[in-house]
């Protein structure tokens, strides 16, 4: 990731310290004028202009003068490793920057951010979780690390935790992002897991180094959380949990919402099943999460006409077999188990991948045919 210099970073960040003014309201400035550097120059009538940004917004622009404080928190994260990538940076995260209320500049400790980080589905749920909930997030979490997604949660106790240590276990990427400042671990018995995140993935967050983890932190969190993401699983929920607040994020933000079904009766399966009533994804195993996503993540096609599908040359002999067979036509998955003799697992495993890839098309019914 590319580091800025504190040029660069100083008026993003000055944004960030002005009252009042939120990331709807950095969008619409940006969009305007096109920069940071160019919104602190600007006359009193021109950012009057700027529809839905309050007198007082503007007042606190023309005469901004914490530029000491600017530069002190520049410091404080250089000093701490911590690394600032403000909204107009190239390494900003393209899908969160298109939610209504982004953050001017991300804290980010660890490797920064990677190309493969646009395909990242989050796991949140319960701190207090029970065993079957844990195991069932870290169930998931293995899958889609296994299938090259990176894992985005909030690295509380329970389920977030326990969806950040299988993602690693399976030597996949996983984002933690945080409520509090970035440059320590919350909560501190997570410490060591902290420091794993930041050495193979990345530590978020929109808050200033120091800040402590103050409850009315997190509710903004979790709209990061979702909006990093393709869609959010919400593994065991209380009526009142946060995972709900991220939830609901998601939904405006457009993304995918699952839910994961628990014991009738529970207190914890109380959030999820409400989701699941409300038109939420039930989930069961990864492959129901695939399916959801899966058409995201195709290939848009462009103005040359449509490009016939190929195997990769170090395709699996599994992968030549069936792709081979579905070019002859449409087959439902018994057949291409039937035909091919492999073992279910791997016939299901090798349909996935395909389907990733964008060479397989799954319609309605299990019936899967090469994508022309």
């Amino acid at each position: 990731m590319p580091v800025l210099s504190q040029d660069e970073c100083a008026p993003w960040l000055a944004l960030t310290r002005v009252k009042g003014l939120g990331g709807v309201g950095l969008k619409k400035l940006i969009s305007r004028f096109g920069d940071a550097r160019a919104v602190f120059s600007l006359a009193p009538s021109d950012l009057a202009d700027v529809e839905g940004l309050h007198r007082e917004v503007v007042d606190e622009i023309v005469g901004f003068s914490s530029w000491a404080e600017v530069d002190a928190e520049i410091g404080r994260a250089k000093a701490a490793g911590v690394a600032i990538v403000p909204f107009g940076a190239s390494g900003y995260p393209e899908r969160l920057r298109m939610i209504a209320d982004p953050p001017a500049c991300l804290y980010i400790k660890g490797g920064g951010l990677a190309t493969g980080d646009d395909r990242a589905v989050a796991i949140v749920g319960s701190r207090s979780s029970s065993d079957y909930g844990r195991r069932v997030a870290r169930d998931l979490a293995r899958g889609l690390a296994s299938l090259g997604f990176t894992v985005v949660s909030g690295m509380a106790r329970g389920i977030d935790g326990a969806a950040h240590e299988s993602a690693l276990q399976a030597g996949g990427r996983t984002i933690a992002v945080l409520g509090s400042g970035v440059e320590r671990a919350y909560p501190s018995e997570h410490e060591l897991l902290y420091r794993r995140i930041a050495a193979s993935g990345a530590v978020i967050s929109e808050l200033p180094i120091g800040t402590r983890p103050m409850a009315f932190n997190f509710p903004a969190r979790n709209r990061l959380i979702s909006g990093l993401s393709l869609g959010v699983i919400v593994v065991e929920a209380t009526e009142k949990s946060g995972s709900l607040i991220t939830a609901a994020s998601a939904v405006e933000q457009g993304r995918e919402v699952f839910a994961v079904p628990g014991p009738v009766g529970s207190s914890r399966s109380r959030g999820s099943h409400r989701l699941i009533r409300q038109g939420a994804k039930l989930v069961e195993t990864v492959e129901d999460v695939i399916e959801e996503i899966a058409p995201q993540l195709l290939p848009r096609a462009g103005g040359a006409g449509p490009i016939a599908p190929a195997l990769a040359p170090n395709a699996s002999e599994a992968a030549r077999k069936i792709f081979a067979l579905l070019n002859d036509g449409s087959l439902h998955v018994d057949q291409v188990i039937e035909k091919t003799g492999l073992p279910p697992a791997r016939v299901l495993e090798t349909l996935l991948e395909l389907e990733l890839q964008g060479l397989l098309h799954q319609a309605p019914g299990q019936i899967y045919s090469t994508a022309r």
